[in-house]
């Protein structure tokens, strides 16, 4: 219990010092910001990319609500530990390896948020691109027309002019249309890009009924990811329950067991070990878990 006591007195001496050196700050602004700078040096530049947009999109979870969510699973990592171990160090350990997590989330949530919006702006980009089409009856003259009706924002407004100006440069679509696909590796602009390939070559005189096809496709596709979307967070929701429930099996075994019983076992170095194991294979499943409800939104 000295040590248990030696580290609680350190956590407070941290604090106090904090408070003295900033006092005349947020406290808890200043640790986050500290955390944000030094997580945006060394984040990949995916994160550093979705996170932005999700800035742009006003979605980004404000200083207050992040360390909300620290709080809670700290609290929660704290108190679930220290039912298994009954030990404050151990419990600490496990608090920082929670709160560690957080950027992990955030970019996980980023992402998504990302996903979800490149998925819109595709079905915007092919949609419009259809319809100008049907009037213009030029694939390029379709893309200006897209350009400048403002309904595009970037990246894939920027990627739509590049487009543009490759079909002008090299006098045909075709390496414009293998950019924007490479790019962009959803069915419906492959399928609507492989239309218009083949208007432009072959000279197709009817192409109607293929461009209404490939709209009705497109409008099948965004019922059936919005459809998706719905039923992954009903699926998230439940699949978090289940995975808290799953830490708390700790409290019927000791129930069954009887309190004593049970702090007899912890003093055996392989109760321990199972103990341990037990939660990181429950973290792993909730990790991957997250990240398959954050990932491949939009995906066909």
């Amino acid at each position: 219990m000295y040590i248990e006591e030696l580290a609680i007195i350190v956590v407070i001496v941290v604090g106090i010092v904090l408070f003295r050196n900033y006092k005349d700050q947020n406290v808890g602004k200043y640790i986050f910001g500290q955390v944000q700078t030094a997580y945006n040096k060394f984040a990949p530049y995916s994160y550093q990319t979705v996170r932005e947009k999700t800035k742009a999109l006003g979605q980004e979870y404000t200083p207050r609500q992040y360390a909300i969510q620290a709080t809670v699973m700290g609290v929660f990592a704290g108190v679930v530990t220290y039912l298994y171990f009954y030990n404050l160090i151990i419990s600490a350990i496990y608090v920082l390896g929670a709160i560690s997590f957080i950027p992990y989330l955030s970019y996980l949530r980023s992402k998504k948020i990302y996903s979800e919006f490149l998925f819109e702006q595709i079905q915007v980009y092919t949609s419009n691109t259809i319809m100008e089409f049907a009037t213009t009856q030029s694939f390029v003259k379709a893309l200006e027309g897209v350009r400048d009706s403002g309904v595009l924002e970037d990246p894939v407004l920027g990627d739509v002019t590049q487009m543009i100006n490759m079909s002008y440069d090299n006098g045909t679509i075709d390496q414009a249309l293998e950019y924007m696909t490479n790019l962009y590796p959803y069915y419906i602009v492959k399928n609507m890009h492989q239309i218009f390939l083949q208007i432009t070559n072959e000279g197709a005189r009817d192409s109607a009924d293929s461009l209404e096809n490939m709209q009705l496709d497109i409008d099948m596709l965004v019922e059936s990811v919005y459809r998706d979307r719905i039923e992954r967070q009903s699926f998230h929701k439940s699949f978090l329950q289940f995975g808290i429930m799953l830490y708390l099996m700790v409290m019927l075994v000791q129930y069954l067991l009887g309190r004593e019983t049970y702090l007899v076992l912890l003093d055996k170095w392989y109760v321990q070990f199972l103990l341990h194991g037990v939660l990181l294979v429950n973290t792993y499943f909730l990790i991957k878990g997250e990240k398959y409800y954050n990932e491949n939104v939009g995906a066909e």
